[in-house]
C-alpha cells in the first residue's frame, strides 16, 4: 500500500505560477518571456562602463560560478554579451517555485544603439548547462 506525503499534507509538486502572474506582480515592463520565466532588463552606466542589467523571474533556480551568456538574435542582427560576474545565484521568493536571478552583462556603447534599433526574434540565456529561449515581450499597452 503506497501513499503520497504531498497528498497527505495537501501540497503539490508543481507550482501554479504563470507568466501572466509574474508580469502582473512586477512593477517593471517585461523585456522577454519564456515558457516559465520572465526577463526584465535595463541599460545602466557606471564610470564609463555600460551594463545590460537583467532580472529573471520564474522557475530558473541556479547557482553559477562560470558566468552566463546572453545572445540577441533578429533580422540581420546577432549580439552576444558575457556576464559581468562569473558568480551569481537565484533567490527564493514568497511564491512557491518562483525565483529571482540578477545577472549583469557587459555591453559596449557602440552596441547599445544597434540593440535598441534591432527587431529581435529571440533572446537566449545560457547559464550552466541550461539554455533559456525568450521571445521579445510586447505588452497590450504598447500595442494600443
Amino acid at each position: 500500500m503506497g501513499f503520497s506525503l504531498s497528498k497527505l499534507f495537501n501540497k503539490t509538486e508543481t507550482t501554479e505560477d504563470t507568466i501572466d502572474a509574474i508580469i502582473a506582480s512586477v512593477e517593471h515592463e517585461a523585456y522577454g518571456v519564456s515558457e516559465s520565466n520572465v526577463l526584465f532588463s535595463g541599460l545602466n552606466e557606471l564610470g564609463g562602463y555600460f551594463f545590460f542589467q537583467t532580472i529573471v523571474v520564474g522557475a530558473l533556480n541556479v547557482k553559477c560560478k562560470n558566468g552566463a551568456t546572453l545572445t540577441f538574435k533578429g533580422k540581420n542582427f546577432e549580439l552576444s554579451l558575457d556576464s559581468d560576474s562569473l558568480e551569481f545565484e537565484s533567490h527564493h521568493t514568497e511564491v512557491k517555485g518562483r525565483y529571482v536571478t540578477n545577472i549583469d552583462f557587459q555591453i559596449e556603447e557602440s552596441d547599445i544603439k544597434k540593440l535598441q534599433n534591432a527587431t529581435l526574434s529571440e533572446i537566449i540565456l545560457k547559464v550552466k548547462k541550461q539554455e533559456l529561449l525568450f521571445t521579445k515581450y510586447t505588452s497590450e499597452k504598447s500595442t494600443k
